[in-house]
């Protein structure tokens, strides 16, 4: 799988961590940045060039995306901004959520809360994400066909 991971200075060291052993499990990640930790860095500046490369094929199986942050939720919402992009929050507890991402919303971005989760529940929500494969069923197909065609106003 190849993988696009970004973060700020909050979900720096995670992503490092996350960095480490996702290409030891044979992942191909590019890391996106930050590429040092500089504490009054912005999110967007590194979550918007996943989402940017996301959003070029956002059906593609194959190339996903993580973005890590103080909660996950601006870095969802940066994302979430780009066409196609599906993007999902998990800053810890039930995993349930990471994996309803997957099956339900076929999510191809895990925006993760870094000062909610340690590195080793990052790795194990990542994974069970990275696994857990869209369930193709027609009701959730249609609503994502519908995400595609929501008009800006």
């Amino acid at each position: 799988m190849k993988i696009l991971i970004a973060s700020d200075h909050a979900g720096f060291e995670t992503k490092k961590y996350l960095v480490e052993h996702l290409s030891l499990a044979g992942h191909e990640v590019r890391d996106l940045g930050a590429k040092e930790y500089t504490p009054d860095d912005d999110y967007p500046d590194f979550v918007s060039l996943v989402a940017k490369e996301i959003s070029h094929n956002p059906g593609a199986a194959e190339v996903c995306g993580i973005v890590l942050g103080g909660s996950g939720q601006g870095e969802a919402i940066c994302a979430n901004k780009f066409y196609g992009v599906r993007a999902a929050v998990y800053y810890g507890g039930n995993t349930d959520i990471v994996r309803l991402s997957r099956q339900h919303n076929d999510a191809n971005v895990l925006s993760l809360g870094a000062r909610f989760l340690s590195p080793a529940e990052a790795l194990n929500a990542v994974n069970l994400w990275l696994a857990t494969p869209f369930s193709g069923e027609e009701r959730h197909k249609r609503r994502i066909a519908k995400l595609f065609n929501i008009a800006h106003v």
